[in-house]
């Protein structure tokens, strides 16, 4: 069985089509979402639509979380703040209630879906190197767990040197962000896990990102988010 797994759409819808296009196309049926479906992009009620449309699984980012009003946006950045209030204004009532109600992880068989972290995902930690992996793996019961959040697609074993998921090893894997990665690479990212061969593929895509960054120009958002979004940072 392939399973997809989507995180950081951030209200980009361009991306989320065309990634949702690829899985398709791949005849892979079962997704799971990772969270931040909105925040920064200019599309926040169409990828929520989208989202709930097709019933895909969903946990909650932590911009989810700040749009619905239950986290502090202190310590967001300011871009990261105007995004969230605009947001705000602009989510349908049924979309906010939506974002109310997703959860902070899901288990299923032997693999953790969060968006952060394992350890206290409701604090929305970033395990950006193999060491800030390293207290995570002490409190991941599965052997498997994938997250999102620092939009950076990577892998982390227990061995503190292997690259790719091994059975009988904890991994994290992080599947990179559909609507606005932050590697250096601009081009939609998600991950497939085959279950069977045990491997996961990150998949990068070109999409149409002038389209998601004219949205947000004509917008009351930030010139700054639109302007990030060709450089991948």
């Amino acid at each position: 069985m392939k399973i997809a797994i989507i995180s950081d759409i951030h209200a980009n819808l361009e991306a989320l089509a065309t990634v949702l296009n690829e899985i398709d196309s791949r005849q892979i049926t079962k997704i799971i979402c990772l969270g931040d479906i909105v925040g920064y992009g200019a599309s926040p009620n169409e990828c929520v639509n989208t989202i709930r449309e097709r019933m895909i699984a969903s946990i909650a980012g932590n911009h989810d979380k700040a749009v619905a009003g239950e986290i502090d946006i202190e310590n967001f950045s300011e871009s990261a703040r105007s995004a969230v209030l605009w947001t705000r204004k602009e989510l349908t009532k049924e979309n906010l209630a939506y974002l109310k109600t997703l959860s902070f992880f899901l288990q299923d068989e032997n693999v953790l879906y969060v968006h952060s972290s394992p350890d206290n995902p409701e604090k929305f930690r970033y395990l950006l190197h193999i060491g800030d992996a390293m207290e995570s793996f002490r409190y991941l019961s599965s052997p498997l767990c994938f997250i999102g959040h620092t939009h950076r697609p990577t892998i982390f074993c227990e061995d503190l040197v292997t690259q790719h998921i091994v059975r009988g090893k904890k991994c994290i894997v992080n599947v990179g962000s559909v609507g606005q990665p932050r590697d250096g690479n601009w081009r939609a990212c998600f991950a497939v896990f085959d279950t069977e061969e045990y491997v996961v593929e990150h998949v990068r895509l070109d999409y149409n990102v002038f389209e998601s960054q004219k949205k947000i120009y004509d917008s009351d958002l930030p010139h700054k988010l639109a302007d990030r979004l060709t450089m991948g940072i």
